[in-house]
């Protein structure tokens, strides 16, 4: 008798075998998923029969990782017909597991700690409206986390359905409606309605979920509304958005901005007029400006004062060789070669100049409202500032690129002429000081005191006490007090009296403590007292400084889920059920939490999903 033999003993092996080769295969698809899933990359082909050439991404990298690994590629010849791992519906089921493994890492970060929702809508390439929701928390190190946690296809946009949306979201994952502390929304009716916006209704059932409205889009609003109410600035941005269609209307007319940018710079080195290095005298275009692209209005002016002769190149050439001589042309190179239209390009660039770090301030995802509202200040104080001394150093701007490109120079001291040479009653400096500078100036410092009335509000005033700026010289006990006041669902009347013995102790210790003395916020604070252990010393105080931290500032996060789902479900993608979109947005948004999931992890989960023909 030869018991290594047996044929129990022969079964078990091959047994042994059969499941090291399923393991292999099931590795090997779980890592092509996610490689596919991180890069936001199309699983399927349009032809995936055994004798097609290409058979999509996931068959064909999987192919790839086949022939550079002899155990895989044996694993793969051997597996059973039904048995490969590679079907849709296995692909399906693998993303599935990701992305409960990612949400349950998210949700378990908050676990019963308070967060804020971030919502927005937009309706998808399939024409489905899609609503997509953030939750911004502090996690256990104090540092602000906005994670993305879904996208869901709601069959209207009214705030009920909404509501109801986020409700079924909630309860899934076991978070409730009371921990929310802070609503960032756009400016829509349906978001932000007084009584039955989607903000009234979550108010409703929750008092300390204080409604923000995005600080990004109340921005782009400071510049809509003086185009709306300022004729000359209005004309002018009417006047930009027609030359970029003019001059980016073909491919040819492109490629001559590019040659004739190119020889004018190589022309400015030979001279010695510009500087080289690297990084430096990079190929340029016109970008186009879109009212809800912050900061785009900013660059297609800078782009445009950079190119400007090689724009009004272009535009002689259409008016001189297009098919219609009589075009938009003719007229944007009359403009072009006004005085209005070089004092309205270098102001609104000045302007556009000084906003334009807020805009990039209120796209970061750690940015906090006690410093977003400091930052608002500072803005609304260099406009002001611009206003009362600006206006010579503008002019001589002014004088210098019109000297430089050829155009007509006005005396300021001359009357100025209207339209058909009509004379007018006021000198050119009364026009472009009072009309023009003042006007426009005074109007967009009142747009920011009217659109940002959150950074002026009480709660936002005592959350600013909480500020380490300066060794703490911004801390007022009293207004801190008041600001657990302005949350009954976190500060008991025990925890107020608490606080307040806490807070005596806590400025003294702060003060003399040299690891806090040149702190820049409450987010540098946070992390410092989490690494000190200072949180739990003083918790109420902590926890104060948490709900600062979770109020929104923009829906940066939302806007920038849509543009993931525009490479995600794309018009040859169109066909893509709800969960499968989910998931694929999930890998591709939240690739830290995707790379933080371990393959062992997500084996056992396959697993039990549901019966399988293979066995670990």
């Amino acid at each position: 008798m030869k018991p290594k033999q047996s044929i129990a003993v022969t079964l078990n092996k091959q047994y042994d075998i059969e499941k090291q080769e399923y393991r292999i295969r099931l590795q090997s698809s779980i890592d092509v998923v996610r490689y596919v899933m991180h890069n936001a990359l199309p699983f399927r082909g349009h032809d995936e029969s055994e004798n097609s050439i290409y058979r999509g991404i996931f068959l064909e990298t999987l192919k790839l990782v086949a022939s550079q690994n002899e155990d895989a590629h044996k694993a793969m010849i051997k597996a059973p017909k039904n048995c490969k791992l590679t079907s849709p519906d296995i692909q399906k089921d693998i993303v599935e597991c990701f992305v409960k493994e990612i949400l349950s890492s998210i949700f378990g970060e908050i676990g019963n700690d308070v967060f804020s929702l971030l919502v927005d809508e937009s309706s998808g390439v399939s024409k489905k409206e899609q609503m997509a929701v953030v939750l911004r928390y502090v996690d256990k190190c104090g540092v602000v986390n906005e994670r993305f946690v879904g996208v869901l296809h709601v069959k209207d946009t009214s705030s009920l359905t909404l509501k109801s949306a986020i409700d079924s979201l909630f309860a899934e994952h076991k978070v409730s409606l009371k921990q929310v502390r802070g609503q960032g929304y756009d400016g829509a009716s349906n978001m932000r309605g007084e009584f039955n916006g989607l903000k009234a209704l979550i108010l409703r059932d929750n008092s300390s979920a204080y409604y923000v409205h995005c600080f990004a889009h109340q921005l782009q609003l400071v510049v809509v509304a003086v185009a709306k109410h300022h004729e000359g600035v209005g004309d002018f941005f009417d006047k930009l958005a027609l030359v970029v269609n003019v001059v980016c209307a073909s491919c040819k007319r492109k490629d001559m901005i590019r040659d004739a940018h190119k020889d004018r710079i190589a022309e400015e080195i030979a001279k010695g007029e510009v500087e080289t290095g690297s990084g430096k005298n990079q190929e340029l275009s016109l970008v186009r400006a879109g009212d809800t692209r912050w900061g785009s209005y900013h660059k297609t002016m800078l782009s445009l004062k950079s190119l400007f002769p090689e724009v009004v190149k272009v535009l002689q050439y259409v008016k001189k060789d297009g098919d219609n001589p009589l075009s938009q042309a003719s007229g944007i190179l009359a403009y072009f070669e006004t005085f209005d239209f070089v004092f309205y390009l270098h102001l609104m660039l000045h302007i556009l100049g000084l906003t334009n770090a807020l805009s990039r301030a209120f796209q970061r995802k750690d940015q906090n409202i006690i410093e977003a509202a400091s930052l608002v200040h500072g803005t609304k104080f260099s406009l002001q500032e611009f206003r009362e001394n600006g206006f010579d150093e503008l002019l001589k701007d002014v004088y210098s690129f019109c000297q430089k490109y050829d155009l007509e120079i006005l005396k300021m001291d001359e009357v100025y002429v209207v339209s058909r040479n009509r004379k007018s009653n006021i000198t050119n400096q009364h026009y472009f000081k009072v009309d023009v500078f003042t006007t426009v100036l005074d109007r967009i410092i009142q747009e920011f005191g009217d659109r940002f009335s959150e950074v002026s509000t009480e709660l936002l005033t005592n959350m600013a006490a909480l500020s380490p700026r300066d060794s703490f010289s911004m801390f007022d006990a009293s207004k801190l007090m008041k600001l657990s006041e302005m949350y009954p669902m976190d500060f008991s009347q025990a925890d107020r009296d608490h606080l307040k013995r806490e807070l005596d102790v806590y400025y003294v210790i702060m003060r003399r403590d040299e690891q806090f003395a040149n702190l820049n916020g409450i987010s540098d604070l946070a992390r410092l007292m989490v690494k000190t252990e200072k949180d739990i010393s003083f918790r109420y105080v902590y926890r104060l400084l948490k709900l600062a931290l979770v109020l929104p500032v923009a829906t940066a996060t939302v806007e920038r889920c849509f543009s993931t789902m525009k490479l995600v479900k794309s018009d040859l993608r169109n066909r893509m059920n709800d969960d499968f979109l989910n998931g694929c947005l999930l890998g591709a948004i939240e690739r830290e939490a995707l790379a933080r999931v371990k393959d062992e992890t997500i084996m056992n989960r396959f697993q039990r999903m549901k019966y399988r023909r293979g066995q670990l």
